[in-house]
C-alpha cells in the first residue's frame, strides 16, 4: 500500500499509519461495562454497536457537508452501513512481530510471484510500455508494486470501504486519520470514479490493484484508459498501473537508475559508513573495496549509500535515490527491497547472492522496547520507546557498538541486547 508507518513489515498504502492516535468516546468504541452490567448476547452487542455507529454517522454527516459532500452522496454511501467488528479485530490484532527480511523476500520475490509477474507483464505489455513512455517510470517497477500489493490483481480486497472506514473512524483509536480517509472516499464517490458497491478494498481502506488509500487516490490517481474515470478497482489494471507510475514520477523517479544493487564489502570494512546519510559515488565506494557481485566497481548511477538490512551477516546493497522514491509508497526497508528485487527478477535479474542469517532468533516486540529503554537510559537514544526500529534507534545502536568496540552494523539482536544488559 502507498505509505508508511509500519505496523507490520508492509503497512502499505496506509499513509497515515503514523498519524496521531485520537480517542473519541469509549475506548475502542465499545460500551463500557462496570459492576451490575448484565451479560449481553452477541446479537444484542451487535445491535448496540450498529445503533451507536448510526448516531456517530449522523454527526459525521454534518462535518462531511462542510467539506462539500452532498446529501445525495451521503445517502448513497451510507445506505446499509453497519458496524464491522471484523475490521476492529484486525486493527487490534496486528502482529507484534515483523517478518525477518529473508522471510519477507522469500514471499515477495518467490518463484511463483516471478513467474506470474512475467506472465502479467507479457499480457499487459502494450499498456506497461505506454505507461513507461508517458511517466518515465520503469515498467518492471510498476509491475513489481502490483505484484507485491495484490499478486497482480488477484487479491484486491473485498471489504466495503465506506463501512470499514466509518467503523474505524467511530472506533476512535486512529479516528483522525480514518475520518480523513472517509471524507476522501466520499469525495471519490461524488466525483463519479466508482460506486459505493464497487468501492471495496482492505480492512484499512486500501483499494484496487496497487492499494491506494483514498487521500492518495485523490492526490495521485489518473485516468489511464481515457474513459473519464480513475477506476483502480476494475479487472482492467490500466488505471491502477498508470496511477502507480504517476505516484512514483511525482516523487522523483529517475528512469534507468536502479533502486539499489547487491554489493560485497571488503574485509575490514568500516561498518559505521553503512548508513543512509553517508552517500558517495560508486567509484568512491570502489576505492574502499566495495564491489558488485560481479567483482566490478558499481556503475555510476549517482551517489549511493550502503544498506545492511540484516546487519553484517547478511546481504549488503548500494542504494540510490530511487530507493527513497519506492519508500514513499511504504517506508519499511523490507518492502522497498522486496519491490526492488522483484522488479530486478522480472527484468531477468538473478536472485540475491549473499546468504542470510536464517538461524537468527529475532527480538520480540517487548525486547525491542527493552533495548530502546536501555539505550535511552545509557544516553545513546533520544527518542520515544515504541518497539519500532527506525533510523534513530539504528544510529543509537551504532553509537553503543562503537563505545564497546564491536562491529557497528546497527543491527538489533539478542546478542546486542545481552551486551546492553
Amino acid at each position: 500500500m502507498v505509505g508508511s508507518r509500519v505496523f507490520s513489515v508492509v503497512c502499505g498504502l496506509v499513509l497515515g499509519c503514523s498519524a496521531a492516535f485520537a480517542q473519541s468516546g469509549p475506548i475502542g468504541g465499545f460500551p463500557q461495562m462496570g459492576a451490575g452490567t448484565e451479560f449481553q448476547s452477541v446479537d444484542q452487542i451487535s445491535a448496540t454497536q450498529d445503533a451507536a455507529l448510526a448516531r456517530w454517522i449522523d454527526g459525521f454527516k454534518a462535518r462531511a457537508r462542510r467539506e462539500g459532500i452532498s446529501d445525495t452522496t451521503l445517502n448513497r454511501a451510507f445506505r446499509g452501513v453497519k458496524y464491522d467488528a471484523s475490521v476492529i479485530a484486525k486493527d487490534r490484532h496486528q502482529s507484534e512481530f515483523t517478518k525477518q527480511i529473508w522471510d519477507y523476500l522469500d514471499s515477495a520475490a518467490s518463484p511463483v510471484r516471478v513467474k506470474n509477474g512475467v506472465a502479467a507483464m507479457r499480457k499487459h505489455a502494450s499498456t506497461l510500455r505506454a505507461i513507461e513512455a508517458k511517466y518515465g517510470v520503469d515498467k518492471q517497477v510498476v509491475a513489481a508494486i502490483w505484484g507485491v500489493e495484490s499478486a497482480y490483481g488477484a487479491t484486491r480486497g473485498d471489504v466495503p470501504v465506506i463501512q470499514a472506514l466509518a467503523t474505524l473512524s467511530y472506533d476512535g483509536r486512529r479516528g483522525r486519520f480514518f475520518e480523513a480517509q472517509l471524507i476522501a472516499a466520499l469525495q471519490i464517490l461524488q466525483s463519479g470514479d466508482t460506486s459505493p458497491r464497487n468501492m471495496t478494498g482492505s480492512w484499512a481502506g486500501a483499494m484496487g490493484h496497487t492499494q491506494f488509500i483514498p487521500t492518495s487516490f485523490l492526490a495521485f490517481a489518473v485516468d489511464g484508459t481515457g474513459d473519464g474515470k480513475r477506476d483502480i478497482w476494475s479487472d482492467d489494471p490500466t488505471d491502477a498501473l498508470a496511477s502507480t507510475a504517476a505516484y512514483l514520477a511525482r516523487h522523483g523517479w529517475t528512469k534507468g537508475q536502479p533502486w539499489g544493487v547487491e554489493v560485497r564489502l571488503p574485509a575490514g570494512f568500516d561498518y559505521s559508513l553503512a548508513k543512509r546519510d553517508t552517500k558517495r559515488a560508486p567509484g568512491d565506494w570502489g576505492n574502499l573495496g566495495v564491489r558488485g557481485v560481479d567483482g566490478k566497481v558499481v556503475p555510476n548511477y549517482g551517489r549511493g549509500s550502503i544498506l545492511l538490512p540484516a546487519g553484517a551477516s547478511g546481504a549488503a546493497f548500494m542504494i540510490f535515490d530511487n530507493f527513497a522514491v519506492i519508500e514513499r509508497y511504504n517506508k519499511a526497508d523490507a518492502y522497498v527491497i522486496g519491490v526492488g528485487h522483484l522488479s530486478d527478477r522480472l527484468n531477468g535479474g538473478a536472485p540475491i547472492q549473499a546468504s542470510w542469517p536464517r538461524g537468527y532468533l529475532p527480538l520480540s516486540f517487548e525486547e525491542k522496547k527493552q533495548m530502546q529503554r536501555i539505550l535511552k537510559r545509557k544516553g545513546f537514544l533520544d527518542d520515544k520507546v515504541d518497539g519500532l526500529i527506525g533510523p534513530n534507534t539504528i544510529n543509537a545502536i551504532r553509537d553503543f557498538q562503537r563505545s564497546i568496540g564491536i562491529t557497528q552494523d546497527g543491527y538489533p539482536s539478542k546478542t546486542l541486547l545481552g551486551h546492553l544488559k
